[in-house]
């Protein structure tokens, strides 16, 4: 039976005992996904930057019935060198001796400027944070997702990042080499218990979202809490097995 991620059911413990990572858990989709997956049974690890915010969740989850309590992983995507990277990971390898999951959330607008215009130190810094932060995180987290007996790593993706469109610059240019990211890891991994998928979250409510449509009516726009269903489906056992593939979350 072919299961649409959109329309996902599953059981209220789908995700007991999996271990978590979500970078950009601080808000937007990252908090909604890392409050729904601990209370769904995960332990969830909660990256960000900013450590007050990263307790607010922390503080939700604690007050959800039966879930498991969160970790916090505080690191700035845009100034992490490789030594934090490793550090980080071998945090996580002592606590928890694996990783079941890895969701790459944390992503950053830049500048709606046309390619004659845009600034190539903010190039940068948006390809640095949307993809090689996601490539530095992946690499040093393998050992931990070759530990699980079934691992799943969701990259996010974006409606222009699969077909270009003007003035969306570095950000849009970031997806497609994040949708690329993704097809590679999945090709490498294809006859292992490692899988590797793309979801677009749509148009939802999120600060990126304002920043790119700010005349945009809010209200007219999903919340995050509305488009889950495909991140636990990709999180999930029932989606062993599907790799290399990108999906809509709307």
């Amino acid at each position: 039976m072919t299961i649409d991620p959109r329309s996902y059911a599953y059981p209220e413990d789908v995700l007991r005992e999996r271990i978590i990572l979500i970078t950009g858990a601080s808000d937007g989709i990252g908090r909604a996904l890392a409050l729904h997956a601990a209370s769904l049974g995960a332990q969830v690890i909660l990256h960000g930057r900013t450590v007050g915010k990263l307790e607010k969740v922390y503080d939700e989850i604690e007050q959800l019935e039966g879930a498991p309590r969160p970790s916090i992983a505080v690191m700035d995507l845009a100034s992490a060198n490789s030594e934090s990277y490793t550090t980080l990971a071998q945090s996580i390898g002592q606590e928890f001796g694996r990783l079941d999951g890895l969701v790459h959330n944390a992503s950053i607008l830049g500048e709606r400027y046309s390619i004659e215009q845009y600034d190539a130190v903010m190039w940068q810094r948006v390809m640095h944070v949307n993809v090689t932060a996601a490539f530095a995180l992946t690499q040093v987290f393998l050992p931990l997702l070759l530990e699980s007996d079934d691992a799943s790593v969701i990259f996010t993706s974006s409606g222009v990042g699969r077909t270009g469109k003007a003035f969306w610059g570095a950000y849009a240019v970031s997806k497609f080499a994040t949708e690329g990211l993704s097809q590679v890891l999945a090709d490498e991994h294809r006859h292992g218990r490692l899988r590797a998928n793309c979801i677009n979250p749509g148009p939802t409510r999120t600060k990126l979202r304002l920043e790119a449509y700010p005349a945009e009516d809010r209200d007219k726009l999903k919340r995050p809490e509305d488009i889950l269903s495909p991140y636990i489906y990709l999180l999930g056992p029932d989606s062993n097995g599907v790799t290399g593939q990108s999906f809509d979350a709307q």
